[in-house]
């Protein structure tokens, strides 16, 4: 014999109140969002990335990269849909990045923000867009930070703009949903990260750092150490916890400067282990301070007595910052943007699960997912084309049309195999060859298996049309 304890049935007063208090919390939300906060580490972020802008694009000019990316390649490999992204005839591409060099000082200098910004995102973007064997994780963040920099008013402190601007006798303030969206991009890599690393080859073999690690076996001091096993398996584990946990740490005030600390210390060994990755860590470090305190830079001058802290109006805004009496339609309006931007980056990384396979192997939904130092791939890719005007079957290769290091990037992606694979069969039609079949011999080792197929070779890719749908010419995953 059971006993039942009957629950209380909410009464219709019960339910009204509930309610109530359901409604009071989504009006306190939007409310909290356009609340006045000091703008001052809002222009810390906005001058951090426009000096970190024109380190990069010195950097990328300094190392001949404008050239070799993008004036050698006789060929482009552009994204879907994309093929008008061109490269600029003869010094256009100079020109290009010599304006987006000074589009990045303006943001910095905050001298005409919001056209030097706009600028700075359309000629970076329109980059990055030339050709897929360039994509990296940093340049996509840098054009998604960039894009909602354009609305954003940074400019309201420490840039010529705001001293051109005529005093208003108030302190100087901008939206709490401004540092809110930053904080939410700059987190949602860190996330991603963290949750792309849940996978067996991270957590229980240790791949690809265990590779990696021993490749760096020749670093001062701490190389002989990189070769123990235990190390590789000790770096894999923290690197997830750290992806996974530290933007909770940065938003919690109390663990905030002791989380900024570890994240420097983790960025700086990354940079010092594995240098290929450029920019990343640096851009991370100095974008990671936006989730300090609005006034940080106000407090940091008072403690260094530096004038800074002395500005009446950053003052101002330290003391307190102001509710938001009510909500224009504007606001909403923007508020309703930027949320819904926000859900587009959740969707985004996760498109890989309406795939088939694994997207480490078929790399269906990899790109724009934040998938961050997770695979080590290499790649070998040969073409057989075949057709009636062809006697036997050609053998082509990826380097007679590409550059060494788009041959070197193509040869794990499917969806560049098969790119290459048009750009050769265009290549037989122009020399009066009809009916070209092309079919490949790709074989790709990934994170430490032996190499295995990845293009069925019975496939005529000449006839397969590139798309976002399951591709189901990519063989399965060696496991």
């Amino acid at each position: 014999m059971s006993l039942s304890v009957a629950r209380p049935v909410p009464t219709f007063p019960d339910v009204r109140q509930r309610a109530k208090e359901a409604g009071l919390v989504c009006r306190r939300i939007p409310a909290a969002a356009m609340r006045e906060v000091s703008p001052t580490s809002a222009a810390a972020f906005r001058i951090i990335f426009g000096i970190l802008g024109v380190v990069a694009l010195v950097r990328f000019a300094a190392n001949g990269w404008i050239s070799q990316l993008y004036l050698e390649p006789a060929h482009h490999l552009s994204y879907p849909g994309l093929g008008w992204v061109q490269v600029w005839p003869g010094w256009g591409m100079y020109l290009h990045f010599a304006l987006m060099g000074i589009a990045a000082l303006g943001v910095a200098l905050g001298y005409r923000y919001r056209v030097s910004i706009a600028a700075f995102f359309l000629l970076f973007t329109y980059a990055e867009l030339i050709d897929r064997t360039t994509y990296l994780n940093h340049y996509y963040l840098v054009s998604l930070v960039a894009f909602i920099m354009v609305f954003m008013p940074l400019e309201r402190a420490a840039s010529l703009d705001s001293r051109n601007a005529p005093a208003s006798g108030k302190p100087a303030t901008i939206p709490a949903a401004v540092l809110w969206m930053l904080r939410a991009q700059v987190g949602l890599v860190y996330v991603f990260a963290g949750i792309a690393k849940l996978n067996p080859d991270w957590l229980f073999n240790a791949e690809p750092l265990r590779i990696w690690l021993y490749n760096a076996t020749d670093t001062p001091l701490i190389g002989p150490y990189l070769r123990e096993t235990w190390v590789a398996y000790a770096m894999s584990w923290a690197g997830a916890v750290f992806d996974l946990t530290i933007v909770g740490w940065l938003l919690w005030k109390k663990t905030r400067l002791l989380a900024y600390a570890v994240l420097v210390v983790f960025h700086v060994a990354t940079a010092f282990l594995f240098p290929a990755i450029g920019m990343f860590p640096w851009i991370m470090i100095g974008l990671a301070l936006i989730f300090f305190d609005p006034d940080w830079p106000i407090r940091l001058a008072q403690r260094a007595r530096h004038p800074l802290g002395r500005f009446p109006a950053a003052t101002a805004a330290v003391a307190g910052p102001r509710e938001a009496k009510h909500l224009s339609r504007p606001a909403v309006a923007a508020l309703l943007l930027g949320a819904m931007f926000l859900a587009a980056q959740v969707v985004i990384p996760l498109r890989h699960l309406a795939y088939p396979g694994d997207v480490r192997w078929t790399e269906e939904g990899y790109l724009f997912s934040w998938r961050v130092l997770l695979t080590e791939k290499v790649g070998l890719v040969r073409y057989r084309v075949t057709g009636p005007t062809i006697s036997g079957e050609r053998l082509a290769y990826p380097e007679e049309y590409l550059t060494p290091g788009q041959a070197e990037r193509m040869a794990y992606q499917p969806d560049l195999v098969l790119a290459t694979a048009h750009i050769i069969r265009d290549d037989f039609l122009s020399h009066g060859h009809e009916g070209v079949e092309v079919r490949a011999d790709a074989f790709v080792a990934y994170n430490g298996r032996p190499a295995a197929r990845l293009i069925d070779p019975q496939v005529n890719l000449a006839a397969v049309k590139p798309g976002l749908a399951p591709k189901p010419w990519i063989l399965d995953s060696p496991g």
